[in-house]
Formats: structure tokens, C-alpha cells, sequence
């Protein structure tokens, strides 16, 4: 008989192992020695050890799933209490409990960490919804459109949730996606809608500008133009494959007009320009006419000033007020001159003169009269009373005296 510290073989064969439940058969051996029976069986006990010590370092070092794990400990587990191997086979159960505890320590911690995945997972859609609720009413079009198309991809990267709440969850998110591009796209008609009636109107301006460029009533058609300007602006715009070729045909037509225009003009400014010297000059010459001392010489001689003047043309508009004002003041000053030999000459305004020029005379000398008889008896106040009212008609007859004199007399 041969044994070990862990098992014997016995006279006829038969390999047991001790375990602290007592020996246990593992098998007959009868193709060779005892000791060689032993050595084949502990070398199973030795592919058991490096078979559980695989099976441990994959638990702590991958990714080995506890259903897969435990799978493999229920393996070496039967092959265990098969019996079939000599060694310590209770460390060996011992090793396999601890480890089973590992797997499932580990699986509770696996459904925690999956647990709060899934809440996590849970109120990141519940965000995603609720910006993509708010989204959906947004008329920041491209904006929007391009952050739902992010929260898409986002979404696609979270977890699943349990199948109902998913459900629901994706129903909102996809509701409000289909509710943003129903509005967008009746926007978009919309706007094409208005783009096409701008068109129209655009094609119109177009026609009447074209129409008017070859025009020479410029200040009504420049009008025109103003007005067809401001129509053109509050149209809108046209679709962006009509809109500057319209712009490049209403704006030529425009060019035309007032190119020919600036032409024209031109040239009478430069005349305009030849016509204020003209004047300035027939200005100066009435200027020299003052101050007046002979009337009817200077009549005559502004007379022929103003007609060379009314022969002239247009002035700049700028310096119109200035030219004319020059001899406007040279002929106000004829009217003043005019107005003083009138009222000098007038026959029935020198009677009147004459006459209130006498009644005052009479009066003054009627108060004097008065009051040296009052000195004469002594009546001093009333002296003095008529002294007062003669002070006053002696004034109103030096001012009609010197009114009579600007008649010649």
C-alpha cells in the first residue's frame, strides 16, 4: 500500500483522498505502481488549482459576466466532489465559496451600478424631451434644427430603459421633433409663398424702370424712381436665384436714367455757373447806382439793368438767394426814393399840411394872447395852466413845420 498526506492507494488499487468528511474513492489504478497512481491523480488536483486560479484572476481582472462566472465555478465545483483528483480538495471548496461571494458581491454591485445607469439614462432623456418639447416651438429654424439633430445622436447613446418607459419617453422626443418640422416646413412654404408673390411684384418694377431709363422728364421720373425704390424694399425678397438678377436689371435701368441725367445736368451747370457770373456782374452795376441822388437817371438805369438781368438764365440753386437779394436792396431803395419824392410833390398832402400848419399857428397865437392878459390881472395859475397847453400845441407845430418843409416850403 502507498499513501500521501492527502491519500493512499490500497492493495488492490483502489486510489482514496482525505477530505474532512473521511476518504473518499477516486478511482482504481492497475496499469502500474501505487506511487505512480498517486502522482497521476495529484497532478488532476494540480490542473484543478490552475484551473480556479484562472478562473479568479479573470473574475478580478475582466469584464466576465456573474452568469458566466458562476457557470464555471458550478463546473469545477462537480469536478470537485467528483472526487477524481488527490490533494486538499476542502481549500479548494473553500477557495470556490469565496470566490462564488465574489461573483456575487460583484453582481449586486453590477445591478446597483446598472440601477443607477438607468436612472441616469432616465433623466438624460427626460432632459432631452423636455428641451425638444421646448424646441418645437422655437422659429430659430436652423438653430433648432440643428440641436435636435444632436439630441438625436444623443439619445443613441444612452442606454435603453425598460420598454415601456423607453417607449413613452421616445414618443414624446419624436413627437416634438415631427411637431417642429411640421411648422417649419409650413413656415418654409410660406415664405416661399410670399417669395414667389415678391417675384411678381419685382418683375413688375422691373418692367415700368426699364420702361422709364430712356425718360428726359427728370424731375418726375427721378421721383419715380423714389417711389419704385421704396415699393421694391417693402416687397421682400425674391427667391435667391431670381433676386439679384432682378436687383441687376432694376438697378441698370435706374443707372441709365440717371447717368443720362448727371449728363444733362451738367451741362447746365456749367451754364448756370457762366449765368451767376453774368449776374454778379449786372449786381455790382446796380449797386453803384446808390446811394440815389438823381431818381429818374436812376430809374432809367435799373430799368436796363433788370432787363439784361431777366435775359439771363438760371443761377445755381444755392446762390439764387444771395445774387437776387442784391438787387432786390437796390430796388427797394428805388421804392423808398420813389415813396419820398411822392409824398414831397403830393399837392393834396401839402394843402393838408398847410392847413393843420396854419390852425396851429392861430392856436398859438391865440394862447399867448391869453396868457399875457392873465399876467395882466395878475392870475397866475391860470397863466400857468395856458402856459402848459401851449407848450404842447407849439410842439405839434414844430412837427408840422418840419413835415412842410419835405415839401419844398
Amino acid at each position: 500500500m502507498s499513501s500521501d498526506p492527502w491519500g493512499r492507494v490500497d492493495e488492490t488499487g483502489t486510489v482514496y483522498v482525505r477530505t474532512a468528511d473521511g476518504e473518499k474513492v477516486v478511482g482504481s489504478w492497475q496499469a502500474g505502481s501505487p506511487q505512480e497512481a498517486l502522482a497521476y491523480f495529484e497532478r488532476k488536483y494540480e490542473g484543478l488549482v490552475v484551473e480556479i486560479g484562472l478562473l479568479e484572476r479573470r473574475v478580478q481582472t475582466t469584464d466576465l459576466s456573474a452568469k458566466d462566472a458562476q457557470t464555471a465555478i458550478g463546473h469545477l465545483r462537480e469536478q470537485i466532489e467528483a472526487h477524481h483528483a488527490v490533494g486538499d480538495l476542502d481549500a479548494l471548496r473553500a477557495r470556490l465559496d469565496k470566490l462564488t461571494q465574489t461573483v456575487d458581491a460583484r453582481r449586486e454591485e453590477r445591478k446597483a451600478q446598472r440601477a443607477r445607469q438607468s436612472d441616469e439614462a432616465r433623466q438624460a432623456k427626460e432632459s432631452l424631451v423636455t428641451e425638444a418639447e421646448e424646441l418645437a416651438q422655437s422659429e430659430q429654424w436652423r438653430v433648432a434644427g440643428e440641436r435636435l439633430r444632436a439630441l438625436v445622436d444623443t439619445w443613441k447613446g444612452l442606454p435603453r430603459l425598460d420598454r415601456k418607459s423607453d417607449d413613452e419617453l421616445w414618443h414624446r422626443f419624436s413627437h416634438a421633433r415631427s411637431a417642429f418640422s411640421k411648422r417649419r416646413k409650413a413656415h418654409f412654404a410660406a415664405l416661399d409663398a410670399q417669395r414667389e408673390e415678391a417675384r411678381k411684384i419685382k418683375e413688375r418694377l422691373v418692367a415700368e424702370a426699364e420702361s422709364l431709363s430712356d425718360s428726359t422728364d427728370w424731375g418726375v421720373t427721378a421721383a419715380r424712381y423714389r417711389e419704385l425704390m421704396s415699393e421694391w424694399k417693402a416687397a421682400g425678397r425674391a427667391q435667391r436665384e431670381h433676386e439679384e438678377d432682378l436687383w441687376n436689371r432694376f438697378r441698370g435701368a435706374q443707372d441709365v436714367f440717371f447717368g443720362a441725367r448727371s449728363s444733362v445736368f451738367a451741362e447746365r451747370d456749367a451754364e448756370q455757373v457762366e449765368n451767376l457770373k453774368l449776374k454778379e456782374e449786372l449786381a455790382e452795376e446796380a449797386e453803384r447806382l446808390l446811394p440815389i441822388t438823381d431818381l429818374k437817371a436812376a430809374r432809367a438805369a435799373f430799368r436796363s439793368i433788370n432787363e439784361r438781368w431777366e435775359a439771363i438764365g438760371h443761377v445755381p440753386r444755392d446762390a439764387r438767394p444771395k445774387v437776387e437779394g442784391r438787387m432786390h436792396a437796390v430796388e427797394r431803395a428805388l421804392q423808398e426814393s420813389e415813396e419820398a419824392e411822392w409824398r414831397r410833390t403830393n399837392p393834396e398832402a401839402r394843402a393838408r399840411a398847410e392847413g393843420l400848419t396854419g390852425q396851429l399857428q392861430a392856436a398859438v397865437d391865440k394862447l399867448r394872447g391869453q396868457i399875457d392878459t392873465a399876467r395882466a390881472a395878475g392870475n397866475t395859475a391860470k397863466a400857468d395852466k395856458l402856459q402848459q397847453e401851449l407848450d404842447g400845441r407849439q410842439a405839434l407845430l414844430d412837427q408840422a413845420l418840419k413835415g412842410l418843409q419835405e415839401f419844398g416850403g
